[in-house]
């Protein structure tokens, strides 16, 4: 039998085993919520997000894997489509940041950072690229998708109501239906982040009068119900 000794020894063991799990559990919570201050923080400033989506093209005879490169505002909410490619280098990440960063019409002019994860596809030249524009490329840690949560989100949208329920043939085809989804995704779309808005609202919204129509993207699979404008 057991003496009170050895149970007392026990009963402190698992007290200083509880006390130990929860110092470590306050001190991450702490950690988690400094850098979630931190990244509110660079939100609040001009900041853009970037990650690569993955799809697969389903042809007659073959399967393909194709990269299409996706960049969001975080405020408000848009999202611009890079390029897509089978085979993506340091020469085609080095276009896509030479068109980004462009003077007249690039999609990141007048940001100050790019949250990006640890693809290699983001490569030392791309991020010189931004650096020589005055925009600090942000690599976040590995395995923390929660910290790009905008584009992740976006990639989940994009496949769920989009990718996954179609058949391509080709990277043409393909190009297309992201393009459309975009139209749908910025025109079409309302999103709690914004207070289910729409993103580019038409002259449509609000009217408590008129005809129930109906807008149809990629053969009737992305719909929009509105009242027809006077």
């Amino acid at each position: 039998m057991p003496s009170v000794y050895s149970i007392r020894l026990v009963i402190l063991a698992f007290t200083l085993i509880r006390v130990i799990s929860c110092g470590f559990y306050f001190i991450s919570s702490a950690l988690l919520y400094w850098f979630t201050e931190f990244i509110t923080l660079v939100r609040r400033r001009n900041v853009s997000s970037t990650a690569l989506c993955r799809g697969r093209l389903d042809g007659i005879s073959r399967t393909i894997c194709l990269n299409a490169a996706a960049f969001a505002h975080f405020v408000p909410n848009r999202v611009h489509f890079a390029r897509c490619s089978v085979s993506p280098d340091e020469a085609w990440m080095k276009q896509i940041g030479r068109n980004l960063t462009d003077k007249f019409d690039g999609f990141l002019n007048g940001k100050q950072y790019v949250l990006m994860d640890r693809d290699g596809k983001f490569c030392h030249v791309f991020r010189e690229i931004l650096k020589d524009e005055e925009i600090k490329p942000l690599r976040l840690p590995p395995r923390s998708p929660n910290l790009n949560a905008h584009v992740e989100r976006f990639h989940r949208s994009l496949k769920d109501e989009c990718l996954d329920r179609m058949i391509f043939f080709g990277e043409k085809s393909l190009r297309n239906a992201i393009k459309t989804f975009l139209e749908h995704f910025h025109a079409d779309r309302n999103h709690q982040a914004i207070e289910n808005r729409l993103i580019k609202p038409g002259e449509e919204v609000g009217l408590r009068d008129g005809d129930v129509l109906c807008r149809e993207r990629l053969g009737g699979m992305l719909r929009y119900f509105y009242r027809k404008a006077a």
